[in-house]
């Protein structure tokens, strides 16, 4: 499995809605609210990194509110 975190940015009062649409989303392990340069941070699993990478453009960035997403991949050293 291949896990990540991303983190959103969101229009001016989004970030609750886009979280709990996010949190729904099969493969997202958790989505929550946070405060600082960033509004919503997830983490995500999928198989591969190209099945994350599906996740993460043909899902997570359709929800409506989102403005920029960083996504920040697991590594184990």
């Amino acid at each position: 499995m291949v896990q990540a975190y991303i983190l959103i940015q969101t229009e001016v009062g989004k970030a609750s809605t886009v979280a709990d649409v996010i949190s729904k989303i099969p493969g997202v392990i958790q989505a929550e609210d946070v405060t600082g340069p960033y509004d919503v941070i997830v983490r995500a699993e999928a198989g591969t990194v190209d099945e994350l990478g599906r996740l993460v453009v043909a899902e997570v960035q359709r929800v409506p509110g989102i403005t920029r997403t960083l996504t920040c991949p697991v590594v184990h050293l």
